[in-house]
This record gives structure tokens, sequence and C-alpha cells, in this order.
């Protein structure tokens, strides 16, 4: 029930309160949830005052309503007197209509059901009449059809075989066999047409025969319109899937019966190639002239075409796929992954040339949905071909990986030969002799995979070698092993002597040079990924259709950042063990105060020999891999490294002119306290202090430093840690100077 009432009066300020007011005349109206939604919006005292406004509101409008009419409402009991007796009067007459009502009601209802049996009597009636006729056309076609095919009742189906009809009489036998067997599908099951089925059968077999025997001949004489009208004769009967089957069996099998063996295959000179030649030899040869009067693209002008015949689909292709299944299984044996890719491939060029021959898209199309298509498809053991594949190529990867740190052949471009054997797997996997189309989803996983064993072994070697625990456990299984070994040499001295199983002893740690090649590798394979993926692997997607590169590029991306996440920690410990090298010769700074203090030796005019050793193990490092890093690569832990010597500089100078500035003041002080009553300005000058000649010392290093640096091709100043160490030493030489 809807009321189309408002309840607050005109002039009334709806929007000032927190709810609306038609919520209260919906059927599915609920206090809890009224108050819980209001809740969201405002506080309960709102609520409570705006249901209290409203309240009054309502109040007010039914008072209005009552006043404006109040003589209504008052003469509302004396309006209603009287009002059962009306009541009482009509009910009367309104039994009498319905009784009237229910009367004329069953009186038609009887009138509907008389007429529906008489038409239900009408339909039986006509539906016998129709299957009467349908049994006289049955009978009427039957002696009409044995009449032109010269038919006894005594005689049996095979002594018809022998009549010799024209090619309009077989079309007439046609014409009407085809309206016999519409009559004989609506009359299926009575009486009569299963006793009259035996002479149908007869008429088939004639009708048959004769079509056979037309289709032989007019095949054998060449004679097109002898075909057109055969073929007519078979479409008028819906039996065109006899047609293609009987030239399947006349022309197309003797043919495959000569072409289609293991001998031919073994002593052909070009093998499966030259038996395939001459398999699609077939259609330009045997089926032009059936496709001359089936196929409008074949056809010459005004020549008639019989359509819905597929000969080469329907006939040729399901014989040629069975009889390589059963004659020549040794094509498709997987057992030796080259010869089973070479096959393939030349199984889908003769598929490819088979389907050029077809015609027209529309037959393509139903070559690839015939069932002996997919059939022969399948009878190739793609899955057994990748898995022997697989354990072909990880094999050789896994391989490689139990000694990684082996040094790569002459002429690579990889330092490992784990990773050289990574690359060629990357590429033989997409390459010409290895990849197959239908397979190419799978060989991109195989990808993938490649990349991520490659990454899990970048791994092992950072928690093996770099951290603090790997070197840990790695030395902990070397001590163990050693132990072992003297053990048995022990006992085996003793008594008799003893031959013990050889203790499988592990690796041994990986050197600083093996880490570079390692990460130079990464760099190298990094860089040439995407090379791989355009010029080897998109080739072949676009192959099989497929265009989202972008998704790929995606994976082959997390696949590159796998291997990236433990590159840069090794690079630290890399930079780290060079810097180690140099910050050795870095103590020499610590003998500049010996050297100077109460030596009287002269003022400083050269930088000292520790600078000069302090970079030898850096540019060592440089020149030694300089073929293998890449210049970006060199740079960067050239910098590294430089950094880490200069930070140690910078605390070993910070802590040398702290412990000078020390020492210097306390001299002062204990000059002072000796300080005889002579002026102090008539002191002479005795030249540059000790002290001095160390901070000038100290200056000149580390120019000379800066001047090494630069050497590297980098710019000393640039570096941030250089311009601390830069900035203490000249501040502590110009202040000496200045005092």
């Amino acid at each position: 029930m809807s009321l189309n009432l408002k309840l607050l009066p005109v002039g009334t300020d709806q929007t000032s309160l927190c709810f609306d007011q038609d919520i209260f005349l919906r059927g599915d109206f609920d206090v809890d949830s009224f108050v819980a939604e209001c809740r969201h919006h405002v506080q309960l005292e709102t609520l409570r005052e705006d249901l209290h406004i409203y309240f009054k509101t309502l109040k007010n409008a039914m008072v209005e309503l009552i006043n404006k009419d109040y003589a209504d409402f008052v003469n509302l009991s004396s309006n209603l007197v009287g009002m059962d007796k009306a009541i009482g009067n009509l009910s009367v007459p309104l039994g009498q209509l319905r009784e009237e009502v229910m009367s004329v009601r069953c009186a038609i209802d009887e009138a509907i059901q008389d007429v529906e049996e008489k038409m239900a009597t009408r339909n039986r009636t006509r539906q016998k009449k129709a299957c009467l006729q349908r049994l006289m056309n049955i009978v009427k076609s039957v002696e009409k059809m044995e009449g032109i095919l010269r038919i006894t009742e005594d005689s049996e189906p095979q002594d018809n075989t022998s009549i010799e009809l024209t090619g309009q009489q077989i079309e007439r036998v046609a014409s009407e066999f085809n309206q016999l067997q519409y009559y004989v599908t609506q009359s299926k099951g009575l009486p009569l047409v299963e006793k009259i089925r035996p002479r149908i059968a007869a008429i088939t077999v004639t009708l048959q025969h004769s079509l056979e025997k037309s289709f032989r001949e007019g095949l054998g004489a060449g004679d097109t319109n002898v075909l057109c009208q055969c073929l007519r004769t078979y479409a008028t009967i819906d039996k065109m899937r006899d047609a293609e089957a009987l030239f399947r069996q006349i022309a197309v099998k003797p043919y495959l019966d000569e072409i289609i063996s293991e001998s031919f295959l073994h002593n052909h000179p070009q093998g499966l190639k030259g038996m395939y030649s001459r398999i699609l030899d077939f259609i330009p040869k045997h089926c032009d002239l059936i496709r001359e009067v089936t196929s409008p693209s074949q056809s010459a002008s005004g020549q008639e075409i019989v359509r819905g015949y597929d000969f080469p689909v329907n006939a040729a292709w399901p014989e040629i796929a069975s009889s390589l299944e059963a004659r020549t299984p040794s094509i498709f044996a997987p057992g030796n992954p080259d010869v089973f890719h070479q096959k393939f491939l030349l199984t889908q060029d003769f598929v490819d040339g088979f389907e050029r021959q077809c015609g027209s898209q529309a037959s393509v199309k139903r070559l690839r949905s015939h069932p002996t298509y997919s059939a022969f498809m399948t009878k190739w053991s793609l899955p057994v071909y990748f898995q022997l594949r697989f354990q072909e190529i990880a094999g050789q990867f896994e391989a490689a990986l139990m000694s990684p740190f082996s040094i790569a052949p002459d002429g690579s471009k990889y330092q490992l030969s784990a990773s050289q054997v990574l690359w060629e797997c990357l590429q033989r996997c997409w390459h010409d002799n290895v990849f197959l189309t239908p397979l190419c989803h799978r060989f991109w996983k195989l990808t993938l995979q490649l990349l991520s064993r490659y990454a899990v072994w970048v791994d092992e070697v950072y928690n093996t070698e770099i951290t603090e625990e790997g070197r840990k456990a790695a030395e902990e299984k070397r001590q163990l092993q050693a132990v072992a070994k003297m053990e048995l040499k022990a006992d085996g001295e003793g008594g008799e002597r003893l031959t013990p199983s050889p203790i499988p002893s592990g690796p041994p740690p990986v050197t600083l040079p093996q880490l570079v090649k390692m990460v130079a590798d990464i760099d190298a394979i990094i860089a040439g990924l995407p090379k791989v993926f355009q010029e080897h692997v998109k080739p072949k997607l676009l192959l099989v259709n497929c265009t989202e590169f972008t998704a790929l590029e995606e994976a082959m991306e997390d696949s590159v950042t796998a291997i990236q996440t433990r590159l840069e920690a090794t690079s630290v410990h890399v930079t780290q063990g060079v810097g180690s090298l140099c910050v050795v010769h870095l103590k020499g700074a610590n003998d500049i105060p010996r050297l100077y203090r109460r030596t009287n030796r002269e003022v400083p005019s050269k930088p000292s020999s520790y600078v000069s050793s302090t970079l030898k193990p850096l540019q060592t490092f440089v020149e030694d891999h300089r073929a293998i890093l890449s210049d970006s690569r060199r740079q960067e832990w050239t910098l590294a490294v430089i950094s880490n010597i200069t930070k140690e500089y910078l605390a070993i100078s910070t802590e040398l002119l702290t412990s000078v500035k020390k020492m210097e003041d306390s001299l002062k002080r204990l000059k002072a306290l000796k300080k005889t009553g002579a002026a102090a300005g008539s002191t002479p000058y005795q030249g540059m202090s000790d002290d001095d000649k160390i901070r000038l010392q100290l200056a000149l290093d580390v120019r000379f430093f800066a001047q090494q640096i630069d050497a590297f091709g980098l710019v000393s100043i640039e570096i941030s840690v250089f311009q601390e160490l830069s900035t203490l030493v000249e501040a502590t030489v110009n202040q000496s100077a200045s005092s």
C-alpha cells in the first residue's frame, strides 16, 4: 500500500532534519537500522532533538487536520446510522446475480468441452488420413522405382546389380527415393512400412550400385557432365559422404598403397620428404577433375558446380592420415630428438602444403576441425620430445654448476663455464634445430627456469662465501673433512692397511677474482637478454600469433631482478676486499710524527712513499680485470674502493692531527714553565716547528693522493669524503702558517 502523503505541512523546513521523513512510510522500516544509520552522521542527542521536532510537527499537523474537517469528525457516528440495513438490502440481489453467473459459466464450459472433443476427433481423423496418404505414397513410390529399376518381387538384391540405367533414370529414381525417405521417416513403426522395408533395401542397393558405376565411369572417362549428374544425385538422396568415401576407396587408397610404406622411406633418396612430396602430387594429378565440378575456385567458366563436397578434406586427408599412422609408425618415434624434430618439421611443411591445396579458407577450417586431423597431430609425442630436450638442456646446465667457477673456453665472451653454458642453453631453447611451435609455451617456461636456477646459484654463492655465517660454516666443514682424513691415515698406519672410501672434499673457498668474473658474467648476461628476446624469442612467438610481449618482457625482467638481488652485496664484498689490501699501506701515515719530531729534518717538500703504495693494489686490480669488466662497473668499483680508502685515511688523519695538536699544546705548556726571565719577544726565530712539518707532510700526502685518484679517471674534489679529508689537512696547514 502506497500513500502519497506529505506528513509535514507546507512551509516546514525539512532540510534541517538529519533524516528523510519518507523513511517512516516504507514497508521495510526498521527502528534499529534507522538509528544505526543516523549515528553515522550525527550524535544521538542531535537525533533525539530532530525526532522531538518532527513529533511536534506531526502533532500540530494532526490538530490542523482535525480543525479543518471538524464537522465531519463530529458527525462521523451519526452518518453511519442505518448502514447495516442498507448492506442487508444489497445482499439478496447480489446472491441471485451470483447464481445466474455460475449457471452461465457452467453452460459455457460444457459448450467448450464439446467443441474441444469434436476438434480432437477431427484432428485424429486428419492425422489418419495423412498417414494413409503417406502409406499410399510409399507404395506408389516403391512400385514406381521398381518399375524404373526393373526389380521384381522374386529377385534378390545382388541380382539387380547388373541393371543398366541412364543418368536421367538414376536422377528420377534418386528424386523419388528422396521423397520415399521422407515418407518412411514420418511413418516409422507402422506395420506396412516394416513389411515393405526389404523392397526399399533392394531399391537402395540397386540405386547405390548404379551411382557407384556411374561415378567410376565418369571419373575414368573424365566426363564432367556425368560426374556432375552423379554427384548431384548423391546430394539429392543425402549420400554426399558416401560419394567421398567411394572416391577415397577407388582413387586415394590405391595411390597411397604404393607410396606410404617403410620400404619407400628407406629406399627413396629424400626419405620422408620425398614421400610427402609424392603424396602432395595426388591432389593436382587425381583431384583436379573432381574439384572442377565441386569447387568454384577450380571450375572453368560456365561449368556447373555441385556444392557441398570437399574431396581433399573428406576423402584424401583421412586416408593419408590413417595410412601414415598404420604403415609408417617409425616417423612418430620420439627416441632420437634430433630425428624427431626433423620429421616433425617435414610433417608441418607437408600439412601446410596440403592446406594450400585446399582452395579456400573454409576448406582449411574444415580440415583443421576434422577428427582425423586432431588424431594425426596428437600422434606426435610432443611432451616426450620436450622432456628429452629438457633433460638434455637442464642436465647440461646442472653439470656446469657442479664446477661453476671453471674457466670458460677460449673465445667466449664469458669468464666462467657456468655462465657460458647458461647462455648456450638459453639460445638452444629457441634454436631452429630444437624449437617446435606447438611447444612454444614450454620452451618459454624452460627459459625462465634456467634464469631462475642461475639466480639460485648466485644466491648460494652469496650465502656460502660472502655472509659471515656462510664462511664460518664452510670453513668448519673443510676442517672436519681434513680431520677425518688424518684419522683414517692414522688408523691405517697402526695395523693392517685400511682402504677407506674417499671422503668427498668440499669445494675450495671462492676467491676474489672468481667473484669478479661472476659479476662480470652477470652484467654480460643481463645486457644480452634483451637481444635474445628480440632476435630469438620474439620471432618464434609471432609464429603462434602471440602479441602480448609486455607481460613476457615483465616476466624476464623479474628473472633479471632475481639474479641482481645479491649483485650489490657481492660488489660490496669485492670492493671491501680490494680496499683492505690498500688500507694496509695507510698505516705509514702514523710514522710521520716519528720522522719529524726532534729529528731536525728539513721542511718536507715531497709526499711520503706510503701514498704511492696505497692505491697500487687497486691499480693492479683494475688492470687485471679491465678486459672483463664493463666501463660502468669498473668506474663504480673504483669509486667505491677509493671512497672506502679515503674514509680510513680521514680517520687516520683526524687521529694523527689530534695527537699532534695535543703534543704541541703539551710542549707549549712545558716551555712556559721552564721559561727564564728573558723577554718572550726577544726569542730568536727557530724556523718551522716539528708539528708544522708533520702537518705539511700530511698535506703533501693528501695532495698527492688526490693526483692518484684523478689518474683513475675520477675527480677527487667531487668525492665528498675526500673533500672532508682535504679540508681537514689544508685547514691545519693554513692555521699553523697564520700563527
